[in-house]
């Protein structure tokens, strides 16, 4: 039974942010080496979902984890409020046409896993639409590996109320991050303790693929972490380049 309440959301005692800078600089390059591989033999991809409270470091984690990564061969989604196109199809329609084609990394900097977040803290939907969209979330993502070969890699990454805070009024503070202010991240802010009610049920009732949850109160720490599991997952496939056919 997974309780966020209970996982520290700092780096271990001792952990020096040196020593974990370097391990990370060799992870980008790895990531890059296989993504390589990746793309040539087209046979399998790689879907990394990041979900997390605002100022978690979705986009930061984004950016430097897929740092040696060429644009071509990642494409990077993030989910806002559903357009009235979107709206008038199931809540899966935007999400399915934008999954990896073979050979590719895609990001999605929030998922589909909104639907049954801020929809059920903010009561938009009831409980019943809550348990049918969980079980329509578990089928997609087993579709995505058994029909496709995606490997689905889940992050939640896990700010503290208190370093959210902090994060959020720096935003404020500092002229060249005003553009990132939202009000809206404030009043979200209020719903904290529904929110990580939420996401309890939802690590512990989506986890037919499991969760990772990454500390993320210190950024050096968070991208070590996503970064090392990234390199885990694709260094399990069976990457090759495919070789010319003798005639």
């Amino acid at each position: 039974m997974i309780k966020i309440a209970d996982i520290s959301s700092k780096p271990p005692k001792g952990a020096k942010k040196g020593d974990y800078k370097k391990k990370f600089e060799k992870l980008t390059e790895r990531i890059g080496e296989l993504q390589y591989k990746l793309r040539a033999q087209e046979k399998y991809s790689l879907l990394v979902i990041f979900q997390g409270m605002d100022s978690s470091g979705k986009d930061g984690t984004t950016r430097k984890v897929f740092a040696e990564v060429p644009p071509y061969g990642i494409g990077v989604k993030g989910f806002g409020k559903p357009t009235d196109e979107e709206f008038a199809h199931d809540f899966l329609w935007r999400v399915h046409k934008v999954t990896p084609a073979k050979g590719m990394i895609q990001v999605f900097n929030r998922s589909h896993y909104e639907d049954i977040l801020i929809q059920r803290v903010h009561k938009w939907i009831d409980e019943k639409r809550v348990d049918a969209r969980i079980k329509a979330i578990n089928a997609f993502e087993e579709l995505l590996e058994a029909d496709n070969n995606t490997i689905v890699l889940k992050f939640f990454l896990h700010l503290s109320f208190d370093h959210q805070e902090t994060k959020l009024q720096d935003r404020i503070d500092t002229p060249e991050k005003n553009w990132k202010h939202n009000d809206g991240d404030w009043e979200e802010r209020k719903h904290w303790d529904e929110y990580m009610r939420c996401y309890d049920e939802v690590f512990n009732r989506c986890n037919s693929i499991p969760w990772n949850i990454i500390p993320a109160d210190e950024q050096w720490y968070r991208n070590f972490l996503v970064a090392e599991k990234v390199v885990e997952a694709l260094e399990a496939l069976p990457l090759e380049f495919p070789l010319l056919k003798k005639k």
